[in-house]
């Protein structure tokens, strides 16, 4: 280097400094300006240009660099208008104060990882491998093909007319709801959908829901996020316990009647009935969650509560458990009542679901690629429920599978000899197998809601059962038979390794 910059004092600058640069003199011409300018930006943001530091002129560094002046120029004065750099007329061109180095340790990863677990038991994740990649492409470029170039702007925030339409009638004759059109939106998945329910009825002045305890934890964190306090409300055999929630004073209710998670049960006639009427009595809400609906293995689903009162109930599905939760797809049918919040808060929170993504899920509604799909992902899902518990009996005599034959999970819980829970949990962990314990899910502290209906014991849920047993949730819809096999029989052989 034949020159450098100074600093205030008149110093030189270390020509370190500039040897950050000389990986741009390198770039293709025709990128030349943009690896220089790119280059110049990192030496400030890193620090090796400190601030005040004083730059060579465009002339000198030019020389140095073996590049033309105007590259130079071009560079100093975009970072100048960028604010990394700064100058006066006869002043030079000096660092700026205003950059910040970002801080040396990296933020933690928030995105959902991979486990190193050999088996994951975890429930909540669908079989990815299922996509079907095929169909969804070929969905894809029909969409292209026909989509008209005004189909491309601002959605109407409900979502497009064509799947609204297309997904009414899909779940008015697969789910029983009173689908219309003009009260169903289109969501980013049901945490969307959760989130726009919380927010509207926090707008008509209720601070807290009622919220199923043991349950999913993510409706409770939603709530919250809205601005609406989760009330825990202990389960029966036959579905929410009615006298906690008459004495809870809550308005509304979030629910899984078709398969409550996690303790696997169906709500029963009655308790639907009973709900329904506390929702009329109080003049609130019934949030129903329909997260796997479509997935019940000896019988035929039990429709939707939605369909029995769709003036008192919201009702909440997604594409996450039957094609990808990473689509981020879902409906919210909503009360009259609700509509006209849900809807001015969708324009205001994203301004419409991506119209792509709708125009290609209408088609492939529209065409049976989704029923299809439905019909795959039930076939699978089902012989691994049967591998997971054919293998349970096996390994584990005397474990008992409650909940119905439906969904993505099962509760096992097996005999007292297997316990304590912590320590079965720790040798299984140490084995290589991930499970989750049905405790995990309870909202109230352990032991709080003992005896009025925690969803640990009988077969439909009963409270109750062996207090020394282990009560486990295995999710099996994303396992393979084969290593839903051998998952089992680590988990039996860790549990004998005392």
């Amino acid at each position: 280097m034949t020159s450098s910059g100074t600093n205030q004092d008149g110093r030189a600058a270390p020509s370190a400094a500039w040897e950050v640069l000389l990986p741009a003199v390198s770039a293709p011409a025709r990128a030349r300006g943009r690896a220089l300018q790119a280059a110049l930006r990192e030496a400030v943001r890193s620090g090796r240009l400190a601030p005040d530091t004083r730059l060579p002129s465009s002339r000198d560094l030019a020389a140095d660099l073996g590049v033309s002046r105007g590259l130079v120029t071009e560079a100093y004065e975009q970072l100048t208008a960028e604010g990394y750099l700064r100058s006066g007329r006869g002043a030079g061109t000096w660092v700026g104060g205003a950059v910040r180095a970002a801080p040396a340790r990296a933020a933690r990863d928030l995105a959902p990882g991979a486990t190193d677990a050999a088996v994951d038991f975890v429930p909540g994740t669908p079989d990815l491998a299922l996509f079907p990649r095929a169909a969804w492409a070929a969905a894809q470029r029909g969409v292209l093909a026909e989509l008209p170039h005004t189909g491309l702007g601002y959605p109407d925030p409900r979502g497009l007319p064509r799947l609204r339409t297309a997904l009414a009638a899909l779940l008015a004759r697969r789910r029983g709801v009173v689908a219309d059109p003009e009260r169903l939106v289109i969501v980013s998945g049901v945490a969307q959908a959760t989130a726009l329910l919380g927010l509207a009825i926090r707008a008509r002045g209720w601070d807290t829901v009622g919220v199923e305890d043991p349950g999913s934890p993510r409706h409770g964190a939603l709530y919250t996020a809205a601005g609406v306090t989760p009330v825990p409300l202990p389960l029966d055999g036959e579905g929410l316990a009615l006298g906690p929630l008459r004495a809870s004073g809550v308005r509304a209710l979030v629910v899984t009647p078709a398969h409550q998670f996690p303790t696997g049960i169906a709500y029963s006639a009655r308790r639907r009935t009973e709900l329904l009427d506390w929702a009329r009595s109080v003049d609130g809400f019934v949030l129903e969650d329909d997260y796997d609906g479509d997935f019940r293995y000896d019988r035929a689903p039990v429709g939707a509560l939605q369909g029995l009162d769709p003036e008192r109930v919201a009702y909440t599905g997604s594409v996450s458990k039957s094609l990808a939760p990473g689509l981020r797809l879902g409906w919210l049918l909503i009360p009259q009542a609700l509509a006209e919040e849900v809807v001015e808060r969708k324009r205001t929170m994203d301004l419409g679901h991506p119209a792509l993504d709708q125009a290609l899920f209408a088609r492939f509604v529209e065409r049976g690629d989704y029923d299809r799909q439905l019909r795959r992902c039930q076939r699978a899902y089902r012989e691994r429920r049967d591998t997971l518990v054919d293998a349970l009996r096996e390994h584990f005599p005397g474990v008992r599978v409650s909940g119905i034959a439906a969904g993505l999970h099962v509760i096992a819980e097996l005999p007292g000899r297997y316990g304590p829970q912590e320590e079965f949990l720790a040798r299984t962990a140490s084995a290589g197998v991930r499970v989750r314990a049905l405790t995990e899910y309870a909202h109230a502290p352990t032991g709080e809601s003992e005896g009025e209906g925690q969803g640990g014991g009988g077969a439909a849920g009963e409270p109750g059962g062996d207090g020394d047993g282990v009560r486990l949730v295995l999710g099996y819809a994303h396992v393979p038979p084969g290593r839903i096999r051998d998952g089992v029989r680590v988990m039996a052989r860790a549990a004998r390794a005392r």
